[in-house]
């Protein structure tokens, strides 16, 4: 993965969350765990590292947004 951008961290309430799981819907499961709690940027695709088990999945959450799901 690619290092975590300054911008993604610059104010209190944003933050990088990495999942790692041993499959796609586990980690997709946990992204919609959060979605339904704050605001994210959510990914789309997972990624696996050579010699790694499993699957990572990194989004970006900002906790200053105030999220309501009717």
């Amino acid at each position: 993965m690619r290092p975590i951008n300054d911008a993604h961290v610059a104010e209190p309430g944003l933050a990088v969350v990495e999942v790692a799981a041993a499959d796609d819907a586990t980690a997709f499961a946990v992204q919609e765990l959060l979605v339904t709690r704050c605001a994210i940027a959510p990914a789309d695709r997972t990624t696996r590292e050579a010699g790694e088990p499993g699957v990572r999945l990194r989004f970006f959450l900002d906790l200053r947004q105030d999220v309501t799901i009717e």
